[in-house]
């Protein structure tokens, strides 16, 4: 596992508002009271209010981020591909967005397993059809030096094996190359860091898997 750097009196703060939200959801999706709404109501607006200062938001703007959120409260799944060459090489795309370098991948998809979103990843922004082999790690971002997110994220890499390559059909990404683990372009660190890929790279040689 990698040791985080972010402070821990502010992960603290940060996990203890997105627990309070969480609470809030799901008494919000149980509570058939009108007065229990009203408290749960309240809760959220409080933990909306705590995550916007931690984040340097508006609360408002923290609610609009989580108004579609519903149901029982779960962390968000990020689903990413590791894709290695003959020389050890690792694949990597480049955000549109950002100009900044990271591990194909996004949000899992509904009605797709977690392998096949890893392989619908990697064709729609790298190009590469790609065979999904095994899975390399099941990472807890709060557990990693990411920079803080208002959401509670797990990260799961599956390392593919390229059967053949394509052209780029997303427009999320605009670049696509293999690099050296020592000469990495400047990675998007909300979703991967230096650290992991050198890890990746350490469970692709060794047949391991890393989990937090």
């Amino acid at each position: 596992m990698i040791a985080p750097t972010i402070s821990d009196a502010f992960q603290h703060r940060l996990g203890q508002a997105r627990r309070l939200l969480a609470l809030a959801q799901t008494g919000l999706h149980y509570a058939t009271s009108p007065f229990d709404r009203e408290r749960y109501d309240e809760i959220a607006s409080i933990a909306h209010s705590q995550i916007g200062e931690i984040a340097s938001l508006d609360a408002g703007t923290v609610a609009d981020m989580f108004a579609f959120e519903s149901g029982y409260a779960n962390p968000k799944l990020d689903v990413r591909c590791a894709v290695f060459d003959e020389g050890g090489r690792i694949l990597l795309v480049r955000e549109a967005a950002e100009g900044l370098w990271s591990l194909p991948g996004g949000w899992a998809d509904v009605g797709l397993s977690p392998a096949e979103n890893a392989a619908k990843e990697a064709r729609e922004e790298s190009g590469y059809t790609v065979h999904i082999e095994r899975v390399l790690a099941v990472w807890d971002k709060n557990k990693h030096a990411h920079p803080a997110s208002v959401f509670h994220i797990w990260k799961l890499v599956f390392l593919g094996v390229i059967e053949q390559a394509g052209t780029v059909i997303g427009t999320e990404t605009d670049e696509v190359g293999f690099f050296d683990l020592d000469a990495l372009p400047a990675l998007s660190l909300g979703r991967v860091l230096p650290a992991q890929i050198h890890r990746l790279s350490e469970l692709y040689r060794s047949g391991g898997v890393d989990f937090d």
